[in-house]
């Protein structure tokens, strides 16, 4: 059994936790406002295709988990929050992260997160990860639907290197734990590549789903749209360059093919520009704009839609 805090309750967070708990192990939650409450009232409910999965786990706010639990109360923290909250999480519970030796896993957007928690509790101390062709979405509070294959891809920041470690028997465990609680679930030696290369496809569809509305599929399938998702694509495997990842065309061709012939689903970014919250452009678009700064090189597809998506929350008072 796996001792596992799930930092962040969303649609994500959400339906890995009911997985897992559903799977009996043991999955503390954190949440907040009115999402908490229900929670905490009638416990957690996710949908998924014909599937109802209804657990009811510990549910905390950042200063109850401080008050009532350790870090090492658990085998691994994931965090599962918008990467534009990875910052503020590290400073708020950075102090009680460091009386511990459990490692972080983070399974966000974007390729800044593990730099940020590395500098906050050591790389030593770090997973990295992601979950790949999920759509997940808080319906209302302490409901939530997901759709997808839902897999996850792990292993040590930024890669695995020569000599064996003690963090890959922990690794295997989670790996095993995952796979039998019904979560698709494979190790990388090289995390980094692997978030490079979901950057590619999250920069491809995420801002401009964004800015028409329109879902994954119907951006792919369109006879401009499509150009587009494949600019914005290319100038993230350019980008990759900054980190010494280096992606390649291959690369480039098999995550547009990949997301060409996923589920039609609503972006992330889409649904929280719906709902008026603050996107994750920074960590996505913005990821991509700074690293081609920094080596001198346009990205004006991406640069564009950025823009235009910035302008709109501006106007809409979130900036």
């Amino acid at each position: 059994m796996l001792r596992l805090l799930m930092v962040g309750a969303g649609g994500i967070g959400g339906y890995y936790a009911a997985r897992l708990l559903d799977a009996g192990h043991e999955v503390v939650l954190t949440a907040r406002g009115a999402h908490l409450s229900a929670l905490r009232e009638n416990g957690l409910t996710v949908r998924y295709g014909a599937r109802e999965m209804v657990s009811q786990p510990d549910v905390v706010d950042h200063q109850q988990l401080v008050f009532r639990y350790q870090p090492d109360d658990f085998d691994v923290i994931l965090i599962a929050l918008k990467a534009t909250a990875t910052a503020s999480v590290a400073n708020e519970l950075g102090a009680w992260l460091g009386q511990g030796r459990s490692p972080v896993l983070s399974l966000q957007n974007g390729v800044d997160n593990e730099p940020l928690l590395a500098e906050a509790i050591g790389a030593n101390r770090v997973f990295g990860g992601l979950a790949i062709r999920i759509g997940g979405h808080i319906v209302a509070p302490g409901i939530i639907e997901a759709e997808g294959v839902a897999q996850i891809v792990m292993g040590r920041w930024p890669k695995t290197g020569d000599r064996p470690d003690s963090r890959d028997e922990l690794l295997q465990r989670l790996a095993a734990g995952f796979n039998e609680s019904g979560i698709p679930t494979s190790l990388s030696d090289n995390i980094r590549y692997e978030l490079w290369r979901k950057l590619v496809i999250n920069n491809g569809v995420n801002p401009l789903s964004a800015l028409t509305g329109l879902d994954t599929r119907s951006l792919t399938h369109h006879p401009e749209f499509a150009k587009v998702v494949y600019g914005m694509m290319a100038e993230t495997v350019v980008a990759s360059r900054a980190d010494q990842v280096n992606l390649t065309q291959k690369d480039l061709d098999e995550m547009f093919e990949l997301i060409s012939n996923f589920n039609a689903i609503k972006t992330s970014m889409l649904i929280d520009r719906e709902k008026g919250r603050p996107m994750e452009l920074e960590s996505i678009a913005g990821a991509v704009l700074r690293r081609c700064e920094a080596m001198g090189v346009q990205a004006p597809y991406t640069f564009l839609v950025n823009a235009l998506l910035r302008a709109s929350e501006n106007r809409a008072g979130l900036r």
